[in-house]
């Protein structure tokens, strides 16, 4: 009888285990999934800003930049560099957000619906 307790304590440390492992996977898919959302956010943003406005700061042809060209580049630089520093330090937070909550990913189900042959 004591090695058949012993055997349902494995059993269910185990399955206590193997579902704290889930959880924990689960917290860290979707910790990637949501930095990897915040890093394109940014670097649309960034990618955007650039489409739209380098006229301000190219020039034709290899020609030298004018003072005013190099003073909106240079104001565009501290721009995607404070862009990307308050992204990062958003995703960064995501973990300190993530550790407040339990997660446990749903995964993919499908219900196939199964009718009796006549």
């Amino acid at each position: 009888m004591e090695n058949f307790d012993k055997l349902i304590r494995q059993q269910k440390e185990y399955k206590s285990a193997r579902n704290d492992k889930y959880k924990s996977d689960s917290k860290d898919r979707l910790s990637k999934i949501l930095k990897k959302k915040v890093e394109t956010t940014m670097i649309g943003a960034l990618s955007s800003i650039e489409e739209h406005f380098c006229f301000l700061w190219t020039s034709a042809d290899g020609v030298e930049l004018t003072p005013e060209q190099k003073l909106m580049f240079d104001t565009f630089q501290k721009v995607r560099s404070e862009i990307l520093d308050k992204g990062n330090t958003q995703a960064r937070n995501v973990d300190a957000e993530l550790n407040q909550y339990d997660i446990k990913w749903l995964r993919y189900s499908v219900e196939m619906p199964v009718k009796p042959q006549d």
